[in-house]
């Protein structure tokens, strides 16, 4: 799937390009699954042109699950035919995973987990590594209390995972109706978003929390409300934390990440949770899911099998 110029989904299409080149330090992997992530429809639409630059036409996603079919020069981290996932973001948009094939440097590649199926792990890589990386940014320990706005949703439901096994107790916000979800994943206390959150969250947390990560964006207020003298607080969608001591989050491509994740995946520590799987002709529905805002888990992409 191509777009040409900026634009909603209907700037998709359909079409045969030639395969990617595989430079050295590279692997070139057929791609089984994708998948969808808030930022690949809004790159689409033109929303990063100012960050970063777009070779047209372009391929978007960049999640990937799927097999290695050639690999560079001097590339001995990797035979043909491993089972390998990525987040396969590349220095400029262009040659993204919704796709038959892409190329990544051996950088941002891993081997599959072997607990998770083709669609888990094709949902893992840009949201385990945001949910691990922005954890790590704030420091959280064995002991702390972390407090995640947006629990259910496809990074919150892995940074619950991770601080759980870390042996923090968790606190996370999310609609009533994911509560039990929460619950299975880990999460000490599921608290309902929206008015009054500050007052909900200090009755099972008095003192206050030692970490906040926040993965849904407008909650700033409630963070500082709640966060003990000295903790630490980090965010992925609103850069305004950094005017009260916060950290701003980037996810970076990481194969040391994506090694981590499937640690704790093949231990039984972390799932990944599917919402949705769509065939690559029908990236248009899958991005209208996306941006419905209210997805629990992840939006797959089945490209092969």
């Amino acid at each position: 799937m191509t777009y040409d110029s900026y634009g909603d989904s209907s700037v998709l299409q359909l079409r045969d390009l030639p395969d990617p080149k595989v430079g050295p330090g590279e692997v070139r992997i057929r791609v089984l699954r994708a998948s969808v992530n808030p930022v690949d429809w809004k790159i689409m639409a033109g929303g990063l042109d100012g960050l970063m630059d777009a070779w047209l036409p372009a391929i978007p996603c960049w999640d990937v699950a799927g097999i290695v079919e050639t690999v560079g020069i001097d590339t001995p981290e990797f035979a043909v035919g491993d089972e390998v996932v990525s987040y396969a973001r590349k220095d400029v948009v262009r040659g993204g995973t919704a796709a038959e094939l892409v190329t990544m440097s051996v950088r941002g590649v891993a081997r599959k987990p072997a607990a998770l199926t083709w669609d888990q792990a094709g949902g893992l890589p840009l949201t385990g590594l945001t949910a691990l990386q922005s954890l790590d940014r704030v420091g959280l320990r064995h002991g702390e209390t972390v407090l995640v706005h947006g629990g259910a949703g496809g990074v919150g439901s892995l940074a619950v995972q991770i601080a759980h096994a870390r042996g923090a107790t968790v606190i996370a916000t999310a609609s009533v109706r994911n509560h039990d979800f929460l619950r299975e994943l880990g999460v000490d206390h599921p608290v309902e978003y929206g008015d009054g959150l500050a007052d909900r969250i200090h009755e099972v947390a008095p003192d206050g929390v030692d970490v906040v990560v926040d993965y849904v964006g407008g909650v700033l207020d409630t963070t500082l409300a709640v966060l003990k003298p000295g903790g630490r607080h980090a965010s992925i969608t609103d850069s305004t934390v950094l005017e009260s001591g916060g950290i701003w989050c980037w996810v970076r491509p990481d194969a040391a990440g994506l090694a981590t994740l499937g640690e704790l995946a093949d231990r039984g520590a972390l799932t990944v949770e599917v919402a949705e799987v769509f065939s690559l002709e029908r990236l248009a529905d899958a991005f209208a899911s996306s941006q419905e805002g209210h997805t629990r888990g992840k939006i797959v992409i089945r490209v092969a099998d």
